[in-house]
């Protein structure tokens, strides 16, 4: 009886956030960006037909399309569908300081972090290098680099595999995240990616990035796309 309780749960759990709890709210109204506000370079960004389309614009550093409100402990879905020449990723747990900046990394390290420069943690969307095909790992924006796989563990070259069969290039891919505490996990298309533990930052916002091109003119006008952004804030 507690195995079929326990299967029950679990089940309900793995359920989309539209279709699972009433508590669950869109992040984007389909229309514009009310609510939300750009960061970092001048990527375009524009609405199609109820999806957000960032386009990659040469001679601009990163950029993020970010929302107004901060979030700490919450789970988000959202699916995206991105130029495989293209990288690109979602924040979570994000800022940005008006004034430079220097943020205990821990273990005895620092780091200066500019005014205006978008830091945390980053949800990969890595289709531009196939040979790594870290899509659902996590990167520190603008801090430490890759968390997982990296400094809070993950088998690199596992984590590969497994993105090469998981990814659908050129298809949308849907994601989850939660973040509870210090604990972060991420799926993609269903099947587990990042899982670890990190307290360097508990709330930020959500930030839809456009990698820098720098002058590579063959990708001026790649795109990455991204609909059905669904959030539970957790209590």
């Amino acid at each position: 009886m507690k195995q079929l309780i326990l299967l029950a749960l679990v089940s309900l759990y793995s359920l989309p956030l539209s279709a699972a709890d009433q508590d669950a709210v869109a992040l984007f109204n389909g229309k514009d960006f009310t609510g939300w506000t750009q960061k970092g370079g001048v990527a375009k960004y524009t609405v199609e037909e109820g999806v957000i389309v960032g386009t990659a614009v040469a001679g601009t550093p990163n950029s993020f399309m970010c929302t107004q409100k901060l979030y700490g402990d919450f789970v988000l879905e959202y699916e995206y569908l991105c130029d495989n020449r293209l990288n690109s990723g979602v924040q979570i747990r994000s800022n940005m300081f008006a004034k430079d900046t220097t943020v205990d990394l821990g273990n005895g390290k620092t780091r200066k972090i500019a005014k205006g420069r978008v830091h945390g943690y980053q949800v990969e969307i890595d289709p531009n290098k196939p040979d790594r095909m870290w899509s659902g790992g996590i990167y520190d924006e603008g801090r430490r680099g890759w968390l997982f796989p990296g400094q809070h563990g993950g088998d690199a070259a596992k984590f590969t595999a497994t993105g090469v069969k998981t990814y659908k290039p050129g298809k949308w891919n849907k994601v989850r995240v939660e973040c509870r505490g210090d604990s972060i996990k991420t799926w993609l298309n269903g099947v587990p990616r990042a899982n670890f533990k990190d307290t360097l930052t508990a709330k930020g916002f959500i930030g839809l990035q456009v990698h820098g091109i720098g002058g590579k003119k063959d990708l001026v006008g790649a795109q990455v796309r991204w609909r059905n952004l669904v959030l539970k804030e957790l209590k």
